[in-house]
């Protein structure tokens, strides 16, 4: 008697799962006309958005939590290894959007190289990371704006400004006693509705906000060096506590996975090719720059803040604050400037966050992999804007439950099997249509997607195994879509009926 799996692969027909999409047919797909979203992007539009997503929490929030739980003042050595990580996969990334100038990003990459299932995962994996890592964000910014306000002698109870649960390596979960982390929760709000009234509108809001952070970056880095206490570097890489990721080089590999969130962003600017004027030139140079200019960000901040403060006391959710706060009353001035720009800065990160997310779903559903509901553009405003209400709802119960730590490396694992999936695309599509006109190329190729791929992976393994177990849950949820929903519906698969 056949097995209930076997007749349910049959009848899901297994060799469907790995059709894939031309490079033609995703190109028309990108169309004005098809699309229905604006080309209102430049280049530089590009660059300040990534400015705005990548210039964030990884400093703001994350950086300061893995120098007190995993690398001590070699954080910074993490920041680096996780630029040149960052680095290889934005070339594979700036060669797809080039070739590929299309809504969905990765999702579509997979597409066209790897065929639908493949697709699905890494679009599903992009949800993980965009969705996420706006949720830690805005937690981020919840901790920050209850230090801005303690500095005016106001104080939001714990019961409405903390998330509902917390995480213990060695306990597991347990309730704060928190209601709900309210704060978190209404700037997921706010940006959600910026982001569904308009791209230009959320462009021109994010400029603002990108000009006030640099600035604050600026101020902090160079009152900061004042502060600068070399005994706080020493020692520069603390000893191992004997648990593998603790400290020691281990503990350098394992931050720099988790700080590797700080410079997730930039593959978003992929999502919104559909807006941009001229993507094939555009979308490389907004992906370039803006990391470019993160990395030299993160490397001197982090410098400041771990010498300002020992990495002992850089475990809150506000460790940037706590470097200020070192500087003195003679700083007072810098302590409020500097608090409410960082509130900006994590702002501006929500906001294309949920932008990128928002494209995901729109052109997954464009392929009947979701509803239709999703792929609908407002006639008004040119937006997706019924799956940015959902999305921003989803989004405002996941911060206001969750923490910020095991939020962000959900985050950074997820959006790993997604970069590795890019590199890999790149070695299969350079091999399969080596002819095809290609606008960017990955230079030193095979070896920089090959490296990138290699990379991507080892910094997944050396990541904590309850991670990879939620990272399993959430794939596990996308398979039950898929093959309840996404089967069914599939525009491909209607395509090729036999």
């Amino acid at each position: 008697m056949e097995s209930n799996i076997a007749m349910y692969a049959r009848k899901v027909n297994v060799k469907k799962l790995f059709l894939k999409k031309s490079i033609q047919d995703l190109r028309e797909e990108a169309s004005d006309k098809k699309g229905g979203l604006q080309r209102t992007l430049s280049a530089f539009n590009l660059t300040t958005l990534g400015i705005g997503i990548l210039v964030g929490a990884g400093v703001f929030v994350i950086g300061g939590q893995a120098a007190e739980q995993f690398a001590g003042p070699a954080v910074i050595i993490s920041f680096i290894l996780a630029a040149i990580v960052s680095a290889f996969a934005a070339l594979c990334y700036a060669e797809f959007a080039a070739l590929i100038p299309i809504a969905g990003g990765p999702y579509s990459y997979a597409y066209a190289t790897l065929g639908e299932f493949a697709a699905w995962i890494i679009g599903w994996c992009l949800s993980l990371e965009y969705m996420f890592a706006a949720a830690t964000v805005s937690v981020g910014w919840s901790g920050y704006l209850s230090s801005l306000l303690n500095d005016f002698g106001l104080t939001l109870p714990a019961t409405i400004s903390g998330p509902v649960l917390a995480y213990d390596a060695t306990t597991g979960w347990a309730k704060t006693g928190s209601f709900f982390n309210v704060p978190a929760a209404l700037i997921m709000a706010g940006m959600g509705l910026l982001v569904a009234v308009g791209i230009k509108a959320a462009n021109r809001f994010n400029n603002i906000m990108v000009a006030i952070k640099l600035t604050v970056i600026v101020l902090f880095i160079v009152c900061g060096i004042a502060f600068i206490n070399t005994e706080n570097w020493i020692p520069f890489i603390p000893e191992n506590t004997g648990t593998f990721g603790n400290f020691g080089w281990s503990g350098i590999l394992r931050g720099a996975g988790v700080v590797f969130f700080g410079y997730l962003g930039f593959d978003a600017l992929s999502t919104l090719a559909q807006e941009s004027r001229n993507p094939q030139r555009d979308i490389p140079i907004g992906m370039i720059g803006s990391l470019s200019i993160a990395a030299i960000i993160y490397i001197l901040m982090t410098m400041v803040l771990t010498g300002a403060v020992s990495y002992k006391l850089l475990g809150g959710p506000a460790p940037f604050s706590d470097a200020i706060d070192a500087f003195g009353s003679s700083f007072i001035w810098l302590r409020y400037v500097a608090k409410f720009g960082i509130l900006v800065g994590l702002t501006s990160v929500v906001m294309v966050c949920l932008m990128a997310q928002t494209r995901i779903f729109y052109t997954v559903s464009q392929d009947g992999l979701l509803p239709k509901a999703f792929g609908k553009v407002h006639k008004k405003f040119h937006t997706p804007f019924f799956t940015t209400i959902f999305l921003t709802i989803v989004g405002i119960i996941v911060c206001g439950i969750f923490p910020s730590t095991t939020l962000g490396l959900l985050v950074v694992i997820g959006t790993l099997l997604a970069f590795a999936i890019v590199c890999f695309g790149v070695l299969v599509l350079r091999y399969k249509q080596p002819s095809l006109h290609r606008p960017f190329k990955v230079p030193f190729f095979p070896w920089i997607p090959l490296i990138g791929m290699m990379v991507c992976i080892l910094q997944m393994v050396v990541l904590p195994a309850t991670i990879w177990l939620q990272l399993l849950i959430w794939i596990g949820i996308g398979l039950l879509i898929y093959f309840g929903y996404g089967v069914r519906h599939s525009v491909i698969r209607k395509t090729h009926r036999t």
